[in-house]
């Protein structure tokens, strides 16, 4: 039974499904992050902390899926992928650029999941450079699923346009809240 599993389609798919849960996921989580900061000023603690709070939430749960879409990977045997891959592609065999790209991703989610944890100990200044980190993550998990994904040509162009979709709405939202932050700077300096 769990030899079917293993070789059946079952963890393609389920790898597949939890790439995009990812994407999903860390783009929603990247969308709150940057809706969070845009209110500092502006003393309504009460919608910031549950903005943060629903950003700690759905980021959480974008690690869980990332870790089902790692392990999928890793055991699926239709391609070789070792589970040292995850963290380093050095010997890979199955596209070991994209597969580079991926573990990158993992290994700065991977600090900033750290960080966060050990957040009350930290100085601001150091958690938030890591933190910032997550925009390359991101990046590099949408440069990983265009070039590794085999469902992103054909049929799959779905893939690549729902890809392309989360890139836009992300690069938007920073667009607009580093204008408004420019803005804000601007309004403070002096005439």
């Amino acid at each position: 039974m769990i030899e079917d599993l293993v070789q059946g389609p079952v963890l393609w798919f389920l790898n597949r499904g939890s790439g995009f849960a990812v994407l999903a996921l860390l783009t929603l989580s990247t969308l709150l992050g940057i809706a969070s900061t845009a209110g500092r000023g502006s003393g309504n603690t009460t919608r910031r902390f549950a903005s943060q709070a629903l950003h700690r939430n759905v980021s959480l749960l974008a690690v869980v899926f990332l870790a089902i879409h790692v392990t999928t990977a890793v055991v699926d045997d239709y391609v070789d992928i070792r589970w040292w891959h995850v963290i380093s592609p050095v010997g890979a065999s199955y596209q070991p650029l994209w597969l580079g790209l991926g573990a990158l991703g993992f290994d700065l989610i991977a600090a900033v999941v750290a960080t966060s944890l050990l957040r009350a100990r930290m100085s601001h200044r150091p958690w938030r450079l890591v933190h910032l980190t997550s925009y390359a993550a991101w990046a590099l998990g949408i440069a990983h699923g265009l070039g590794i994904g085999t469902d992103m040509d054909g049929t799959g162009a779905l893939g690549v346009r729902f890809t392309v979709g989360c890139a836009v709405v992300v690069c938007a939202a920073a667009a607009v809240r580093i204008l408004a932050a420019r803005r804000g700077q601007v309004a403070k300096e002096p005439a």
